[in-house]
């Protein structure tokens, strides 16, 4: 055989080998998609007409001052602090079981969630000292 013979037999080889290789597309079982922005943008502005109308439904419910239960330690805390000197916070640790931080952070929030002004100042022994604002 020839040199140029020998080329052209190894380049058919080649390429046969490479045919075989190449799959077949495979035939697409799912059907038709919808256009995607049309279909969503209707649903959307559908769904924001429902939620809108179910907001104005609802009327807002009026906000209310809460009590603490009566037995609870933050009534006893409120108790404590609504007394004509107020209570020191030592003292409302050994009340109630908690750590200062524990304490610090109810009386921080109660006076929101309560609807009260609570004072805090020092007494003449350097003790941080809670009251109820008159």
């Amino acid at each position: 055989m020839t040199m140029k013979s020998i080329e052209a037999n190894t380049a058919a080889t080649v390429a046969e080998q490479g045919a075989q290789g190449a799959p077949e597309k495979a035939s697409s079982k799912k059907g038709a998609s919808k256009k995607k922005g049309a279909s969503k943008a209707k649903t959307a502005a559908k769904g924001a007409k429902t939620k809108a109308a179910k907001k104005a439904a609802k009327p807002a419910p009026a906000k209310k001052t809460s009590a603490p239960r009566a037995e609870s330690k933050g009534a006893k805390i409120m108790e404590m602090i609504g007394r004509a000197k107020g209570a020191t916070l030592a003292e409302i640790m050994k009340a109630t079981d908690w750590q200062a931080h524990s304490v610090r952070g109810f009386i921080s929030t109660a006076a929101k969630k309560h609807n009260v002004k609570i004072e805090s100042s020092k007494n003449e022994a350097g003790d941080r000292v809670y009251q109820i604002a008159k």
